[in-house]
């Protein structure tokens, strides 16, 4: 007779179940998941060029199935949950870079509890403090929305706004595809927005 078990812990029950998490052991997993643990993210690396930002589960499945519609691939699944701050934003943006892979970043917040200008803060913080050279596209919709943009306007940023998923999804597998084209190729490039 052969037998064999197998036991997970539901990540959502670690406040209720301190001892139990604290027994984990960290080298056994990917270091992004340690370093989105302490951020209090929920992340998952997949193997794409395109990486993700989106504020629920949900809306996070739906942003990596229209990448994919275009002929994208998402780099990770990652959620900023419904009350992110600008500090989770930062950390989110490094969380997305530490992946090589990564070309462009596609960011999709709908702000119902989520205020769009907190997500429009954290990004510009990102992007200012991680000097990042790649693409970014954002989407926001909801809750101060007319703030966040009017923040990312006045930003001297490379911040590429779009309303429309469907063409944020589209905008953003072209920028991720000439980014990895100009890679292999060894060409330099830089992104400029007209003033």
């Amino acid at each position: 007779m052969c037998m064999d078990a197998k036991i997970n812990f539901d990540s959502n029950a670690a406040y209720r179940q301190k001892k139990v998490f604290d027994m984990q052991d960290w080298t056994q997993e990917d270091p992004r998941d340690r370093q989105a643990a302490r951020a209090d993210l929920n992340y998952i690396g997949l193997d794409g060029t395109i990486g993700c930002l989106v504020n629920g589960a949900g809306l996070a499945m739906a942003t990596m199935d229209i990448i994919k519609l275009h002929g994208g691939t998402p780099a990770n699944f990652l959620d900023v949950g419904g009350g992110a701050t600008a500090h989770q934003v930062t950390e989110a943006f490094k969380l997305i870079t530490s992946d090589r892979k990564v070309q462009a970043i596609l960011v999709n917040i709908f702000g119902g509890i989520m205020r769009c200008d907190v997500i429009a803060q954290g990004i510009i913080m990102a992007v200012r403090d991680l000097d990042l050279k790649i693409p970014i596209v954002v989407r926001l919709q909801g809750t101060r929305v007319d703030d966040a943009k009017a923040l990312i306007a006045a930003s001297p940023l490379k911040i590429l706004a779009c309303d429309d998923l469907d063409e944020a999804a589209k905008m953003v597998v072209k920028l991720s595809e000439i980014v990895t084209l100009a890679k292999e190729a060894q060409v330099d490039i830089s992104f400029q927005l007209p003033i």
